[in-house]
């Protein structure tokens, strides 16, 4: 023993140290088998969705632009809300937040409206996030069968970068739903008022803000003001949940109507948070039927089994977001905190591409007809705005829709055939 230390220490502790060194690889081995290698589609589907995120990024020859190991994962968000609904950050303040998480593609959802779209957009140029406009539509499921209940469900539409191709009557829905909202939020104000907690209509007004349509949030706001209760989650808990105590419908439309609608002004509806739903699978079922798109299924604590079974058996794209609101010091998942998986990414993207894409063909089409100052600001609603006001200088609605719709088009977009003639017909109007 004397010897075999004596000998170790003569040289050095080298026997020690070769031992740390093998007791290091095998730890590395045994890590590395429970890594799964990443797949050649999906290294392609990383590519593209890449591409698309980044479309003024270089491209180089072949796959060499996917670095050796993987490419880092693009993130996106596609649930979240500003301060133009229920959510606690401005547009600009999302963006901001976004940004710090390392979010790169950024949905703004708001409850029944896009006012906020256009902000977004602005704030997101800074720091090359690209902005899907989007909304989440208020709706109601009614029941065909006797057995079934009637339950509110929540639809997400996502659009392209123009935004729907008949903005005009998505937003008479969407104005309808902010109509009743009014309504609605005075019934809860009398409901909690009969529940000796009463709310005065100036306070909750002035916690909702300036033209934004009254929501549970902004009353469970008032009420935690007032020492009602501890916490919004106690608020909707006790008295604001669906059917409880405080609780009022609005003047929300029959879920097919919006599943519909989302799908005649060119965009791709997705039933959001079905684990709320007393009934998903009739829910799904019926809004199938109805050309739903896709399904949220994965959440920042894990994809939902049971969810992605039934996303399967209706051949639904599955997605997810956060459903970020911004609410300070309350229990909820952060913008980025939802692990998609690029393969999922892939295929909305791959489903939602052509479909805005036409969409965007049939307003440049009624540009090409009617070449006015109205109809270009319907193509640019949700664009860079300050583009038009150089427009004065262009003479030909080819150059004015290259002008300002080339920052919000992806290079597969700009070389669509279909497109490509509507531009040549451009090259033949003039500017009123």
């Amino acid at each position: 023993m004397v010897l075999h230390d004596s000998a170790g220490a003569a040289n050095g502790g080298a026997p020690d140290a070769e031992g740390e060194e093998r007791k290091k690889r095998r730890r590395r081995k045994r890590k590395g088998r429970g890594r799964r290698k990443t797949t050649a589609g999906e290294i392609l589907a990383s590519v593209y969705v890449r591409r698309w995120a980044f479309p003024d990024a270089p491209v180089l020859d072949g796959d060499s632009d996917v670095p050796a190991g993987g490419a880092e994962r693009v993130v996106f968000e596609f649930h979240s809300h500003s301060t133009c609904s229920d959510g606690f950050l401005s547009p600009t303040a999302l963006v901001e937040r976004a940004h710090s998480k390392g979010v790169k593609v950024l949905a703004l959802t708001d409850h029944d409206t896009m006012a906020g779209v256009a902000e977004a957009v602005e704030a997101a140029h800074k720091f090359g996030i690209r902005i899907i406009p989007g909304v989440e539509i208020s709706a109601v499921y009614s029941p065909r069968e006797e057995s079934e209940t009637e339950e509110p469900v929540h639809i997400l539409a996502y659009y392209g970068s123009c935004g729907p191709s008949q903005f005009e009557d998505l937003d008479k829905l969407l104005s309808s739903i902010r109509d009743g909202r009014y309504l609605r939020a005075e019934q809860m104000l009398l409901k909690l008022s009969k529940l000796n907690m009463p709310l005065k209509k100036d306070h909750v007004a002035k916690i909702t803000g300036n033209g934004v349509a009254p929501g549970r949030v902004h009353v469970a706001r008032a009420m935690v003001e007032s020492g009602y209760v501890e916490n919004l989650k106690q608020a909707f808990s006790r008295y604001l949940y669906d059917g409880g105590p405080a609780y009022a419908k609005g003047s929300e439309p029959f879920t097919e109507d919006v599943v519909q609608l989302i799908c005649q002004t060119g965009g791709i509806a997705t039933l959001a948070h079905p684990w709320a739903l007393k009934n998903p699978v009739a829910v799904i079922r019926s809004l199938k039927a109805s050309g739903l798109h896709a399904i949220e299924v994965y959440r920042s604590d894990g994809k939902l089994s049971g969810f992605g079974d039934l996303a399967d058996r209706y051949e639904l794209l599955k997605i997810g977001g956060s459903d970020y609101h911004g609410r300070s010091g309350q229990d909820e998942s952060d913008l980025g905190s939802v692990a998609l998986p690029v393969l999922a990414v892939y295929d909305f993207l791959k489903l939602a591409q052509p479909v805005w894409r036409i969409a965007m063909q049939d307003m440049f089409s009624a540009f090409a007809e009617e070449p006015s100052d109205v109809n270009l600001k319907k193509i640019t609603r949700f664009g860079k705005f300050q583009y038009i006001n150089q427009c004065s200088g262009l003479s030909c609605g080819k150059d004015v829709v290259d002008l300002c719709l080339s920052p919000c088009l992806n290079n597969e977009e700009k070389e669509d055939s279909e497109l490509e003639a509507v531009r040549l017909k451009l090259s033949d109007t003039t500017i009123l």
